[in-house]
């Protein structure tokens, strides 16, 4: 699912306030983290992950194994921060942060 350079933009400038919403520690993607990942994908499309990988190389391979595992795109990754986006099969206009954030504005 490729993504042009003015929606990547977009995402970046709606993911901006977004809190991370999970962090990943030194065990990785356990099995419940992964579960954890896929429910915030499906309910807000748009979410930060803080990975506490100790060097770059390592949070550059663990943000290339959960876009690839869920089939997400990785939109910006910056420090030990991630913003990563799927589009959800059904909408929910009260948890989608795509959906709130146009609304609001």
């Amino acid at each position: 699912m490729p993504i042009n350079n003015n929606d990547r933009k977009k995402l970046r400038r709606l993911g901006h306030h977004l809190k991370p919403v999970i962090i990943i520690a030194q065990k990785g993607l356990t099995q419940n983290i992964k579960e954890e990942i896929d429910r915030a994908l499906n309910d807000h499309e748009l979410i930060k992950l803080k990975l506490l990988a100790s060097t770059k190389v390592d949070r550059k391979e663990l943000a290339n194994e959960i876009c690839s595992v869920f089939n997400a795109e990785c939109i910006q990754s910056i420090g030990h921060v991630i913003l990563i986006y799927r589009a959800a099969k059904n909408q929910n206009p009260k948890l989608s942060n795509l959906i709130r954030v146009l609304v609001q504005t």
